[in-house]
């Protein structure tokens, strides 16, 4: 990630503006979100999270459709007049990590844990559901809120996409947020254009010809070949990605081999791809493989490569993200406020919506040290200030008003 700030930076106590009827419902957004963190799901099973959702929909007499793209859900809340369309997008899934923190609210599902924050998204776009549903008079047009299922994997962006959810009414622009624990409690993280990376995987299996460890001239050593495979692809960012550019070719695995006399038969290498620019979209693999190709024929060895696109770059719109900035600016004045150079290698497939509609996806800074809440995400005893699940809201409300004023 690029940023200016750490997450163990301590921010100054001032408050963010958030007003009195969200700061009312802040008991509400930390009973919510508990109840959500002792039921983490994986994604596209998330029957548990979206029944709650469901129920509070209900309760609060907001129309709804519930079975998008096996469990996503989309609200649907009208202003007092006729306006755009914008769209609030949450993910609800969890991750397969045993959780680790001793607090009354911790995961009772064995193996699972909400250990990215998506409980917290789901109950900043509950409250928000709550309070527009509440104050229709404050906004004009119509605002969808989108409950999307498996983000970690294998995504549930581009299935809702293609069950219609940014149509009937069509959506005008969309925004949503990452309770993020890279920046301290007291800071949003918003920009314009490239904010978190495209999402890529590779697998590659070298062939060689195994043989006696004492006799390596009668064999073809895959070791060998896959180690100067992975010193080769680093050539890649080095020297074919401009200087001024960002790209990472990592092989995060390497399996061969079988007892300490055999010279393997085949090598396994597997890993990620990660850029912001589109236009590496096709250069990285192509030169990946090129690569690949030499160094095995150089050595009389052959391979197979597969390369798997996971999530484009998440992209923000520039009108849009001043949007959200300037509401941002507004909320949060501790002296740190907005911190405009946050960018990280993760993916997100809020990407896929944002290929589709003008939005912004921002971060919201979470991390507080001086409680124990600074974990990194995925960790296993990842937690987050609860504080930021009212000012999420606000940040929300706002920009729906602020959006259709602007129209």
């Amino acid at each position: 990630m690029v940023s200016t700030l750490p997450a163990n930076t301590r921010i100054s106590k001032v408050p963010p503006q958030v007003r009195g009827n969200i700061q009312t419902l802040q008991s509400h957004l930390v009973e919510w979100r508990r109840h959500l963190h002792q039921r983490p799901e994986l994604g596209f099973e998330e029957t548990i999270t979206a029944d709650f959702i469901t129920q509070q929909l209900t309760r609060w007499g907001i129309e709804h459709q519930t079975g998008i793209a096996k469990t996503g859900i989309v609200a649907t809340i009208q202003g007092s007049r006729p306006g755009p369309v914008l769209a609030i997008r949450a993910d609800m899934d969890a991750l397969p990590i045993q959780e680790l923190n001793q607090v009354p609210y911790r995961s009772l599902h064995n193996g699972k844990m909400h250990a990215c924050g998506h409980d917290g998204h789901v109950t900043i776009a509950l409250g928000t559901a709550h309070y527009l549903a509440l104050h229709r008079d404050t906004f004009a047009g119509t605002v969808k809120i989108i409950f999307q299922p498996a983000e970690e994997g294998p995504g549930g962006a581009k299935p809702m996409i293609e069950a219609g959810v940014l149509s009937q009414p069509e959506v005008d622009a969309i925004i949503g947020l990452h309770i993020w624990n890279n920046l301290p409690l007291g800071t949003v993280g918003v920009r314009s254009g490239p904010l978190m990376a495209a999402t890529e995987y590779f697998h590659c299996t070298i062939q060689g010809r195994g043989g006696h460890g004492a006799l390596p001239h009668q064999t073809v050593d895959s070791i060998v070949v896959g180690a100067q495979v992975v010193t080769a692809l680093q050539t890649i960012v080095a020297r074919n990605i401009s200087p001024i550019e960002s790209a990472v070719v990592t092989v995060g695995e390497f399996q061969a081999g079988t007892a300490v006399n055999v010279i393997a038969n085949s090598a396994r290498l597997s890993g990620t791809v990660r850029y912001f620019n589109p236009e590496y979209r096709d250069v990285l693999p192509e030169r990946m493989e090129a690569i690949i190709a030499g160094v095995c024929q150089a050595h009389g060895a052959s391979y197979q490569f597969d390369y798997t696109r996971l999530y484009p770059p998440v992209i923000n719109d520039a009108t849009i993200a001043e949007l959200v900035k300037s509401v941002a600016s507004s909320v949060i004045e501790t002296p740190a406020g907005v911190v405009p150079e946050c960018q990280t290698m993760g993916g997100e497939d809020m990407s896929f919506f944002l290929q589709e509609k003008p939005g912004c996806y921002f971060f919201l800074g979470s991390a507080n040290p001086d409680l124990n809440l600074a974990y990194p995400h995925h960790h296993p005893r990842f937690d987050f200030d609860e504080t930021v699940l009212g000012t999420g809201v606000e940040i929300f409300v706002r920009c729906v008003e602020r959006f259709c004023q602007q129209k």
